[in-house]
Protein backbone atom coordinates (compact mmCIF):
# COMPACT_ATOMS: atom_id res chain seq x y z
CA UNK A 1 0.00 0.00 0.00
CA UNK A 2 2.91 2.08 0.39
CA UNK A 3 5.62 1.29 -2.11
CA UNK A 4 4.96 4.16 -3.88
CA UNK A 5 5.86 6.59 -0.81
CA UNK A 6 8.64 8.45 1.01
CA UNK A 7 11.34 10.38 -0.68
CA UNK A 8 13.49 13.60 1.26
CA UNK A 9 16.47 15.10 0.57
CA UNK A 10 19.38 13.51 2.35
CA UNK A 11 20.24 17.20 3.49
CA UNK A 12 16.59 17.86 4.82
CA UNK A 13 16.74 14.24 7.08
CA UNK A 14 18.53 14.00 10.56
CA UNK A 15 22.00 12.09 10.40
CA UNK A 16 21.68 8.61 12.21
CA UNK A 17 24.24 8.03 14.47
CA UNK A 18 26.32 5.99 13.48
CA UNK A 19 26.50 7.73 9.54
CA UNK A 20 29.73 9.01 8.70
CA UNK A 21 29.60 13.20 8.22
CA UNK A 22 30.92 13.13 4.82
CA UNK A 23 28.02 10.55 3.43
CA UNK A 24 25.42 13.17 4.58
CA UNK A 25 27.18 16.23 3.29
CA UNK A 26 28.30 14.47 0.38
CA UNK A 27 24.97 14.70 -1.56
CA UNK A 28 23.20 17.58 -2.29
CA UNK A 29 19.48 18.75 -1.14
CA UNK A 30 17.94 17.32 -4.42
CA UNK A 31 18.99 13.85 -3.58
CA UNK A 32 16.59 11.32 -2.66
CA UNK A 33 16.24 8.62 -0.59
CA UNK A 34 13.74 5.97 0.65
CA UNK A 35 11.74 6.39 4.34
CA UNK A 36 10.60 2.76 5.80
CA UNK A 37 7.03 2.52 4.89
CA UNK A 38 6.99 0.40 7.78
CA UNK A 39 6.97 4.02 10.06
CA UNK A 40 3.86 5.26 8.53
CA UNK A 41 1.77 2.61 8.18
CA UNK A 42 1.93 1.15 11.92
CA UNK A 43 -0.61 3.48 12.97
CA UNK A 44 -2.47 2.07 9.99
CA UNK A 45 -2.34 -0.99 10.75
CA UNK A 46 -3.04 -0.36 14.99
CA UNK A 47 -6.20 1.10 14.03
CA UNK A 48 -7.69 -1.30 11.66
CA UNK A 49 -7.14 -3.74 14.40
CA UNK A 50 -8.80 -1.85 17.01
CA UNK A 51 -11.65 -1.95 14.56
CA UNK A 52 -10.96 2.52 13.84
CA UNK A 53 -11.22 2.05 10.07
CA UNK A 54 -12.53 5.36 9.08
CA UNK A 55 -10.12 6.99 11.16
CA UNK A 56 -7.07 4.80 9.40
CA UNK A 57 -8.67 5.91 6.21
CA UNK A 58 -7.85 9.48 6.94
CA UNK A 59 -4.66 8.68 8.96
CA UNK A 60 -3.57 6.92 5.84
CA UNK A 61 -4.64 9.08 3.16
CA UNK A 62 -3.31 12.38 4.91
CA UNK A 63 0.02 10.21 5.33
CA UNK A 64 0.10 9.68 1.59
CA UNK A 65 -0.59 13.19 0.71
CA UNK A 66 2.66 14.48 2.92
CA UNK A 67 4.44 12.21 1.60
CA UNK A 68 3.80 12.88 -1.78
CA UNK A 69 4.23 16.42 -1.45
CA UNK A 70 7.33 16.47 -0.13
CA UNK A 71 8.38 14.55 -3.12
CA UNK A 72 7.48 17.37 -5.12
CA UNK A 73 9.41 19.77 -3.13
CA UNK A 74 12.64 17.51 -3.33
CA UNK A 75 12.02 17.13 -6.76
CA UNK A 76 11.94 21.46 -7.44
CA UNK A 77 14.96 22.24 -5.24
CA UNK A 78 16.99 19.20 -7.27
CA UNK A 79 15.34 21.15 -10.82
CA UNK A 80 16.54 24.70 -9.50
CA UNK A 81 20.03 23.36 -8.38
CA UNK A 82 20.70 21.52 -11.57
CA UNK A 83 19.38 25.31 -13.09
CA UNK A 84 21.92 27.41 -11.03
CA UNK A 85 24.43 24.60 -11.84
CA UNK A 86 24.06 25.40 -15.85
CA UNK A 87 23.90 28.76 -15.16
CA UNK A 88 27.25 28.97 -13.43
CA UNK A 89 28.70 26.91 -15.97
CA UNK A 90 27.60 29.15 -18.64
CA UNK A 91 29.03 32.66 -17.02
CA UNK A 92 32.30 30.53 -16.34
CA UNK A 93 32.59 30.57 -20.38
CA UNK A 94 31.20 34.03 -21.01
CA UNK A 95 33.68 35.21 -18.12
CA UNK A 96 36.79 33.50 -20.66
CA UNK A 97 35.51 35.26 -23.43
CA UNK A 98 35.96 38.63 -21.98
CA UNK A 99 38.71 38.45 -21.14
CA UNK A 100 40.27 37.33 -24.12
CA UNK A 101 38.31 40.14 -25.80
CA UNK A 102 39.60 42.41 -23.58
CA UNK A 103 43.13 41.25 -24.26
CA UNK A 104 42.51 41.66 -27.82
CA UNK A 105 41.34 45.45 -28.01
CA UNK A 106 44.17 46.06 -25.23
CA UNK A 107 46.56 45.35 -27.50
CA UNK A 108 45.06 47.29 -30.32
CA UNK A 109 45.07 50.32 -27.57
CA UNK A 110 48.40 50.03 -26.52
CA UNK A 111 49.76 49.88 -30.20
CA UNK A 112 47.89 53.36 -30.82
CA UNK A 113 48.83 55.73 -27.88
CA UNK A 114 50.27 58.92 -28.59
CA UNK A 115 53.41 59.00 -29.31
CA UNK A 116 53.93 62.35 -26.72
CA UNK A 117 52.11 64.62 -24.47
CA UNK A 118 51.50 67.35 -26.89
CA UNK A 119 49.67 64.50 -29.64
CA UNK A 120 47.56 63.47 -26.53
CA UNK A 121 46.82 67.26 -25.63
CA UNK A 122 45.66 68.02 -29.77
CA UNK A 123 43.34 64.58 -29.63
CA UNK A 124 41.78 65.61 -26.65
CA UNK A 125 41.65 69.32 -26.89
CA UNK A 126 37.96 69.30 -27.44
CA UNK A 127 36.62 67.27 -24.98
CA UNK A 128 38.59 69.13 -22.53
CA UNK A 129 37.36 72.54 -23.75
CA UNK A 130 33.48 71.15 -23.50
CA UNK A 131 34.83 69.46 -20.02
CA UNK A 132 36.11 73.24 -19.20
CA UNK A 133 33.11 74.18 -19.97
CA UNK A 134 30.83 72.34 -17.64
CA UNK A 135 32.96 72.92 -14.81
CA UNK A 136 31.74 76.52 -15.08
CA UNK A 137 28.54 75.79 -14.02
CA UNK A 138 30.11 74.83 -10.34
CA UNK A 139 27.05 74.18 -8.33
CA UNK A 140 25.22 72.22 -10.94
CA UNK A 141 24.91 67.96 -10.47
CA UNK A 142 26.91 67.91 -13.88
CA UNK A 143 29.74 70.16 -12.87
CA UNK A 144 29.65 68.51 -9.57
CA UNK A 145 30.59 64.95 -11.05
CA UNK A 146 33.24 66.39 -13.86
CA UNK A 147 35.11 67.57 -10.70
CA UNK A 148 35.18 64.52 -8.84
CA UNK A 149 36.16 62.95 -12.09
CA UNK A 150 39.14 65.31 -12.32
CA UNK A 151 40.31 65.98 -9.25
CA UNK A 152 39.14 62.70 -7.49
CA UNK A 153 39.15 60.12 -10.55
CA UNK A 154 40.06 56.72 -8.71
CA UNK A 155 37.92 57.57 -5.52
CA UNK A 156 34.67 57.95 -7.78
CA UNK A 157 34.78 54.28 -9.56
CA UNK A 158 34.84 53.21 -6.12
CA UNK A 159 31.39 55.44 -5.43
CA UNK A 160 28.42 52.97 -5.73
CA UNK A 161 26.38 56.38 -6.75
CA UNK A 162 28.16 56.96 -9.92
CA UNK A 163 28.64 53.66 -10.59
CA UNK A 164 25.16 54.00 -12.93
CA UNK A 165 26.10 57.63 -14.61
CA UNK A 166 26.87 56.88 -17.94
CA UNK A 167 27.74 60.63 -18.49
CA UNK A 168 26.74 63.91 -18.82
CA UNK A 169 24.94 64.88 -22.40
CA UNK A 170 27.11 66.90 -23.82
CA UNK A 171 29.78 64.29 -23.13
CA UNK A 172 28.34 61.63 -24.70
CA UNK A 173 28.30 62.80 -28.35
CA UNK A 174 30.78 64.31 -31.06
CA UNK A 175 29.67 66.47 -34.12
CA UNK A 176 31.97 67.08 -37.47
CA UNK A 177 31.96 70.79 -37.39
CA UNK A 178 31.33 73.42 -33.91
CA UNK A 179 28.53 75.13 -36.13
CA UNK A 180 26.78 72.21 -35.63
CA UNK A 181 27.47 71.55 -32.11
CA UNK A 182 26.06 75.26 -31.40
CA UNK A 183 23.06 74.87 -33.08
CA UNK A 184 22.78 71.36 -31.21
CA UNK A 185 22.74 72.90 -27.86
CA UNK A 186 20.79 75.53 -28.85
CA UNK A 187 17.84 73.22 -29.71
CA UNK A 188 18.54 71.69 -26.67
CA UNK A 189 19.27 73.80 -23.99
CA UNK A 190 21.96 74.17 -21.80
CA UNK A 191 19.88 72.74 -19.08
CA UNK A 192 19.09 69.37 -21.54
CA UNK A 193 22.72 70.10 -22.32
CA UNK A 194 24.00 69.37 -18.46
CA UNK A 195 21.24 66.50 -17.86
CA UNK A 196 23.27 63.45 -16.11
CA UNK A 197 22.70 60.37 -17.48
CA UNK A 198 22.00 56.86 -15.73
CA UNK A 199 21.49 53.41 -17.09
CA UNK A 200 18.72 52.24 -14.84
CA UNK A 201 16.32 53.98 -12.45
CA UNK A 202 18.18 52.27 -8.99
CA UNK A 203 21.07 54.83 -10.56
CA UNK A 204 18.67 57.59 -10.47
CA UNK A 205 17.09 56.76 -7.14
CA UNK A 206 20.91 56.80 -5.54
CA UNK A 207 21.31 60.60 -6.88
CA UNK A 208 18.93 62.03 -4.73
CA UNK A 209 16.97 60.71 -1.59
CA UNK A 210 14.17 61.84 0.59
CA UNK A 211 13.54 61.80 4.28
CA UNK A 212 9.84 60.96 5.53
CA UNK A 213 8.35 64.39 4.97
CA UNK A 214 9.39 64.02 1.14
CA UNK A 215 12.06 66.60 1.69
CA UNK A 216 15.88 65.90 0.11
CA UNK A 217 18.04 64.56 2.33
CA UNK A 218 21.51 66.35 1.96
CA UNK A 219 23.33 64.35 3.99
CA UNK A 220 23.07 61.39 1.03
CA UNK A 221 23.73 61.22 -2.84
CA UNK A 222 24.76 63.90 -5.18
CA UNK A 223 24.35 66.23 -2.56
CA UNK A 224 26.57 64.81 0.45
CA UNK A 225 29.06 64.47 -2.41
CA UNK A 226 28.85 68.32 -3.33
CA UNK A 227 29.35 69.37 0.10
CA UNK A 228 32.64 67.20 0.40
CA UNK A 229 34.35 69.22 -2.03
CA UNK A 230 33.00 72.73 -0.96
CA UNK A 231 30.23 72.77 -3.95
CA UNK A 232 26.16 72.73 -2.76
CA UNK A 233 24.46 71.73 -5.41
CA UNK A 234 21.94 74.92 -6.57
CA UNK A 235 18.89 74.43 -8.05
CA UNK A 236 17.06 71.44 -10.24
CA UNK A 237 18.95 69.27 -12.30
CA UNK A 238 17.39 66.93 -15.30
CA UNK A 239 18.21 63.10 -14.88
CA UNK A 240 17.82 60.84 -17.79
CA UNK A 241 17.55 57.19 -17.42
CA UNK A 242 17.88 54.74 -20.24
CA UNK A 243 15.57 52.27 -19.18
CA UNK A 244 12.75 54.06 -19.01
CA UNK A 245 13.22 55.88 -22.86
CA UNK A 246 10.73 54.68 -25.48
CA UNK A 247 13.47 53.44 -27.88
CA UNK A 248 13.47 53.42 -31.92
CA UNK A 249 12.65 50.21 -32.80
CA UNK A 250 12.91 50.14 -36.44
CA UNK A 251 16.53 49.49 -38.68
CA UNK A 252 19.73 50.87 -38.62
CA UNK A 253 21.67 51.46 -42.18
CA UNK A 254 23.68 48.60 -43.20
CA UNK A 255 27.18 48.34 -42.79
CA UNK A 256 27.16 51.58 -41.11
CA UNK A 257 29.54 51.13 -37.88
CA UNK A 258 27.58 54.33 -36.33
CA UNK A 259 24.53 52.29 -36.12
CA UNK A 260 22.65 55.26 -37.93
CA UNK A 261 18.86 54.95 -37.88
CA UNK A 262 17.41 54.15 -41.00
CA UNK A 263 14.55 57.00 -41.15
CA UNK A 264 12.40 57.83 -43.83
CA UNK A 265 13.93 61.03 -46.00
CA UNK A 266 11.21 64.00 -46.20
CA UNK A 267 9.59 64.11 -49.43
CA UNK A 268 7.60 67.46 -50.59
CA UNK A 269 4.39 66.91 -52.19
CA UNK A 270 5.90 66.48 -55.31
CA UNK A 271 7.71 63.33 -54.19
CA UNK A 272 11.30 64.87 -54.51
CA UNK A 273 13.29 65.70 -51.56
CA UNK A 274 13.17 69.13 -50.09
CA UNK A 275 16.52 70.91 -51.47
CA UNK A 276 19.50 71.81 -48.61
CA UNK A 277 17.96 68.96 -46.53
CA UNK A 278 21.54 67.65 -45.02
CA UNK A 279 20.24 65.09 -42.70
CA UNK A 280 18.31 64.18 -39.26
CA UNK A 281 20.55 65.41 -36.47
CA UNK A 282 20.42 61.99 -34.50
CA UNK A 283 22.06 60.19 -37.26
CA UNK A 284 24.93 63.26 -37.24
CA UNK A 285 26.12 62.93 -33.47
CA UNK A 286 28.81 60.67 -33.56
CA UNK A 287 28.82 58.01 -30.77
CA UNK A 288 31.53 55.90 -28.91
CA UNK A 289 32.16 52.58 -29.74
CA UNK A 290 31.59 51.41 -26.56
CA UNK A 291 28.33 53.24 -26.17
CA UNK A 292 27.07 51.89 -29.82
CA UNK A 293 25.61 48.23 -27.88
CA UNK A 294 23.88 47.23 -24.97
CA UNK A 295 23.65 49.97 -22.58
CA UNK A 296 20.21 48.82 -21.01
CA UNK A 297 18.90 45.54 -20.49
CA UNK A 298 16.91 45.24 -23.51
CA UNK A 299 20.30 45.69 -25.67
CA UNK A 300 19.49 48.95 -26.60
CA UNK A 301 22.69 51.87 -27.41
CA UNK A 302 22.76 55.22 -27.26
CA UNK A 303 21.59 56.78 -30.22
CA UNK A 304 18.15 54.09 -30.61
CA UNK A 305 17.52 55.62 -26.76
CA UNK A 306 19.13 58.99 -25.76
CA UNK A 307 19.71 60.75 -28.91
CA UNK A 308 16.12 59.18 -30.55
CA UNK A 309 14.41 60.70 -27.53
CA UNK A 310 16.37 64.09 -27.24
CA UNK A 311 16.01 65.00 -31.22
CA UNK A 312 13.03 62.59 -32.38
CA UNK A 313 13.04 63.26 -36.56
CA UNK A 314 14.79 66.58 -36.39
CA UNK A 315 16.08 67.90 -39.42
CA UNK A 316 19.09 69.89 -40.18
CA UNK A 317 18.88 72.19 -43.83
CA UNK A 318 21.59 74.24 -44.89
CA UNK A 319 19.58 77.10 -44.95
CA UNK A 320 16.37 78.95 -43.41
CA UNK A 321 14.76 79.66 -47.15
CA UNK A 322 15.53 75.72 -47.43
CA UNK A 323 13.82 75.09 -44.22
CA UNK A 324 10.79 77.36 -44.85
CA UNK A 325 10.62 75.51 -48.19
CA UNK A 326 10.51 72.41 -46.48
CA UNK A 327 7.65 72.92 -43.77
CA UNK A 328 4.94 70.93 -45.26
CA UNK A 329 6.85 67.75 -44.28
CA UNK A 330 8.55 68.85 -41.05
CA UNK A 331 6.91 67.24 -38.51
CA UNK A 332 9.50 67.04 -35.63
CA UNK A 333 11.15 70.06 -36.18
CA UNK A 334 14.33 71.35 -38.12
CA UNK A 335 17.02 73.46 -37.83
CA UNK A 336 18.88 75.54 -40.21
CA UNK A 337 22.97 75.82 -39.88
CA UNK A 338 22.30 79.29 -40.31
CA UNK A 339 20.43 79.47 -37.27
CA UNK A 340 17.01 78.62 -38.19
CA UNK A 341 14.78 76.47 -35.60
CA UNK A 342 11.26 75.13 -35.82
CA UNK A 343 10.76 73.12 -32.79
CA UNK A 344 7.57 71.71 -33.97
CA UNK A 345 4.66 71.53 -35.82
CA UNK A 346 3.49 75.16 -36.26
CA UNK A 347 5.83 76.35 -33.42
CA UNK A 348 8.90 78.48 -34.70
CA UNK A 349 11.65 80.09 -32.69
CA UNK A 350 12.31 83.86 -33.68
CA UNK A 351 14.77 86.52 -32.64
CA UNK A 352 18.46 86.30 -32.24
CA UNK A 353 19.92 83.43 -31.71
CA UNK A 354 20.75 81.86 -28.22
CA UNK A 355 24.71 81.29 -28.01
CA UNK A 356 24.78 78.17 -24.99
CA UNK A 357 27.66 77.76 -23.29
CA UNK A 358 27.91 74.23 -23.16
CA UNK A 359 28.63 72.33 -26.49
CA UNK A 360 29.57 68.68 -27.71
CA UNK A 361 32.96 68.22 -28.40
CA UNK A 362 34.29 68.33 -31.77
CA UNK A 363 35.17 64.97 -33.72
CA UNK A 364 39.08 64.38 -33.77
CA UNK A 365 40.69 63.34 -36.78
CA UNK A 366 41.95 59.34 -35.48
CA UNK A 367 44.20 56.92 -36.59
CA UNK A 368 41.98 54.06 -38.75
CA UNK A 369 40.47 51.44 -37.08
CA UNK A 370 41.61 47.96 -37.66
CA UNK A 371 39.05 46.31 -40.21
CA UNK A 372 37.70 44.15 -37.17
CA UNK A 373 38.00 46.64 -34.14
CA UNK A 374 34.33 47.36 -34.36
CA UNK A 375 33.32 44.05 -34.70
CA UNK A 376 35.28 43.05 -31.52
CA UNK A 377 33.78 45.70 -29.69
CA UNK A 378 30.16 44.58 -30.82
CA UNK A 379 30.71 41.00 -29.94
CA UNK A 380 32.34 42.46 -26.23
CA UNK A 381 29.22 44.91 -25.20
CA UNK A 382 27.49 41.35 -26.24
CA UNK A 383 28.82 39.60 -24.08
CA UNK A 384 28.80 41.35 -21.09
CA UNK A 385 25.09 42.21 -21.70
CA UNK A 386 23.95 38.45 -22.10
CA UNK A 387 26.73 37.95 -18.61
CA UNK A 388 24.85 40.47 -17.02
CA UNK A 389 21.40 38.75 -17.98
CA UNK A 390 22.92 35.47 -16.78
CA UNK A 391 23.23 36.89 -13.65
CA UNK A 392 19.76 37.85 -13.47
CA UNK A 393 18.71 34.63 -14.20
CA UNK A 394 21.25 33.24 -11.44
CA UNK A 395 19.79 35.50 -8.71
CA UNK A 396 16.13 34.48 -9.87
CA UNK A 397 16.62 31.01 -9.18
CA UNK A 398 18.68 31.22 -6.23
CA UNK A 399 15.58 32.79 -4.90
CA UNK A 400 13.26 29.79 -6.27
CA UNK A 401 15.25 27.49 -4.65
CA UNK A 402 15.43 29.32 -1.62
CA UNK A 403 11.32 29.65 -1.27
CA UNK A 404 11.69 25.39 -2.11
CA UNK A 405 13.84 25.15 -0.07
CA UNK A 406 12.07 26.76 3.15
CA UNK A 407 9.06 24.79 1.59
CA UNK A 408 10.47 21.93 2.18
CA UNK A 409 11.29 22.53 5.90
CA UNK A 410 7.48 23.35 6.86
CA UNK A 411 6.28 20.16 4.92
CA UNK A 412 8.54 18.19 6.55
CA UNK A 413 7.95 19.83 10.00
CA UNK A 414 3.87 18.89 9.30
CA UNK A 415 4.77 15.35 7.98
CA UNK A 416 6.93 14.94 11.90
CA UNK A 417 3.73 16.22 13.71
CA UNK A 418 1.61 14.59 11.71
CA UNK A 419 3.22 11.10 12.68
CA UNK A 420 3.34 11.88 15.96
CA UNK A 421 -0.28 12.88 16.87
CA UNK A 422 -1.08 9.60 14.93
CA UNK A 423 1.02 7.17 16.97
CA UNK A 424 -0.22 9.26 19.96
CA UNK A 425 -4.10 8.25 18.70
CA UNK A 426 -3.09 5.01 17.69
CA UNK A 427 -1.78 4.59 21.77
CA UNK A 428 -4.72 5.68 23.00
CA UNK A 429 -6.82 3.22 20.52
CA UNK A 430 -4.88 0.41 21.73
CA UNK A 431 -5.19 1.29 25.52
CA UNK A 432 -8.97 1.31 25.14
CA UNK A 433 -8.90 -1.90 23.63
CA UNK A 434 -6.58 -3.82 25.92
CA UNK A 435 -9.01 -2.11 28.68
CA UNK A 436 -12.11 -4.38 27.42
Amino acid sequence: MHDKFSTLCKENLPMKKNEPANEQTDASSSALMQVDPKETSIVVRDEMQNGGFPQAQTILYNSKKLQEDLHVLGMKIKHHEDNIKFLKSHKNRLDDSILDLQVTLGKYHSSTMPNNENDAHSSNQSEEETMEQILRHEKSAAGILCQLKMHHGTQTSHLSLTNDVLGVVATLGKVDDDNLGRRFSEFLGVETMLAIVCKTYEGVKALETYNKEGQINKGFGLHALGASIGKELDGRFLVICLENLRPYCGEFVVDDPQRRLDLLKPKLPNGECPPGFIGFAVNMINVEYTNLFYLTSTGYGLRETLFYNLFSRLQVYKTREDMALALPCISDGAISLDGGMIKGTGILSLGNRNDVDVRFPKLSVTSTLPDNYVDTEKQLKEIKWKREKLLEDIKREQALLDAAKQSFERKKEEFVKFLAQSSAYATQMQAGFTSR
